[in-house]
């Protein structure tokens, strides 16, 4: 597991690319595509590394339509990004240029 190491400025920065190309696979309905996008987004940097393979078991268990797996990857790598972000120092918060859309959402969660 990765948090024994700080987050660095080039982690989140990777895993918001790779958030904002899943959004935009997923918005094309090129679902496995943004599902692989997202799943790279999460596993940037992991705080749980068993967490993406027990949501994928869960989802398989499930029977849901590959859309609504997507929407499931969409949320765990939104939810990573944000507590990437919120790892980082202070000073280094300024080097990531967040998107902000994204950022917008982030300030409801807290």
């Amino acid at each position: 597991m990765a948090e024994d190491k700080p987050i660095t400025v080039e982690e989140v920065r990777s895993a918001q690319d790779s958030l904002k190309n899943g959004i935009n696979f997923h918005e094309k309905k090129n679902f496995k595509e943004s599902i692989e996008e997202f799943k790279k987004a999460a596993a940037v940097h992991p705080f749980d590394s068993k967490h993406i393979d027990q949501l994928g078991t869960k989802l398989k268990a499930g029977s849901y339509k590959l859309q609504q797996e997507s929407i499931a990857y969409m949320g765990c790598a939104a939810v990573h990004l944000n507590k990437l972000i919120h790892g980082l120092d202070e000073s280094r918060k300024q080097e990531v240029p967040v998107d902000e859309s994204l950022m917008n959402v982030f300030k409801d969660w807290q």
